[in-house]
């Protein structure tokens, strides 16, 4: 086996196996290259070995040719499910990553979720999960959040006879207002993939996410895997599950979506608690503005 090979059968992995978007697919694949390269390994054998001690002192060299903070902790997160795929290719009896805590990231402003990040928390959550099946459950519910606007209340109350998803879902929101969402093709796939994956029967009246028991999953649940993911990410404490619906909301408005058609997709009662979201992006706007214009800090 060659490095070509290794690093063939990671992208397979990460693309058939666990379904990561494109973005996630590149940027683990590039940190593979990258450890491989650096120490010149070619097998699953040689990889499976690398110890705590080698993530250090790569992450060392990572960060002496500039790599920031919160790009360090996601590289980290790469090379630990690298390495504990290489383990369980290599018939290790232990296939789990080598334990290695990231770097210490200063809290960032408040601010949306990024597009890139939404898609990275929930892919960072998979991957970290006891189970495969339970990392996909998660990583649905949050697509669902990000991708279509909903309370993590609404997407906790789909049930089986809500799959397989089409291109839009009939929504029951706060006082038994209907409304029609939106679905993006990778939050389809991410639940079509947690069907697959879930071990519990999903009848047409049962809740669709189930907990690891087999219950109803909980929203506390999905906030302690967020949470998880956010510390490796070094995002703000402010990128909540519910974050994600308010970054749907501002990166819609920021693309040009009216006021009116977005109180529809978030299902608010009044336009007023729709208004919010043009000073939380007239907000992120003046920051880019203090940040880049020549004049902004000279008066």
């Amino acid at each position: 086996m060659s490095a070509v090979d290794v690093i063939g059968a990671w992208r397979a992995h990460l693309t058939d196996a666990r379904r990561r978007s494109p973005h996630t697919v590149r940027a683990y694949v590039a940190a593979a290259q990258r450890v491989i390269n650096a120490r010149g390994l070619s097998t699953f054998d040689e990889i499976a070995g690398l110890e705590a001690h080698n993530l250090r002192a790569h992450l060392a060299q990572r960060r002496a040719e500039g790599l920031a903070n919160s790009s360090a902790a996601r590289e980290l997160s790469a090379l630990k499910a690298f390495i504990a795929f290489a383990r369980g290719q290599s018939g290790d009896p232990d296939p789990s990553a080598p334990r290695v805590r990231g770097p210490r990231l200063k809290k960032g402003l408040p601010r949306p979720v990024s597009p890139d990040d939404a898609v990275n928390i929930a892919d960072l959550i998979d991957d970290n999960a006891a189970e495969d099946w339970i990392g996909a459950r998660d990583r649905a519910v949050l697509l669902l959040m990000y991708g279509s606007g909903l309370r993590i209340a609404e997407a906790l109350s789909l049930r089986g006879s809500d799959t397989p998803l089409s291109e839009t879902l009939m929504v029951t929101g706060k006082g038994g207002k209907q409304r029609l969402v939106p679905i993006l093709p990778i939050t389809r796939d991410a639940v079509a993939a947690y069907v697959d994956a879930c071990p519990y029967p999903l009848a047409k009246d049962d809740s669709l996410f189930r907990g690891a028991k087999g219950g109803p999953l909980s929203s506390g649940m999905v906030q302690k895997a967020m949470a998880r993911a956010r510390r490796a990410l070094g995002l703000p404490d402010t990128a909540t599950p519910h974050a994600l619906r308010h970054s749907f909301a501002t990166h819609l408005l920021g693309a040009g979506a009216d006021l009116r058609s977005l109180q529809e997709l978030l299902g608010h009662a009044s336009l007023g608690s729709t208004q919010i979201y043009t000073k939380v992006d007239a907000a992120s706007l003046l920051e880019t503005y203090r940040g880049a214009h020549p004049r902004a800090k000279k008066g």
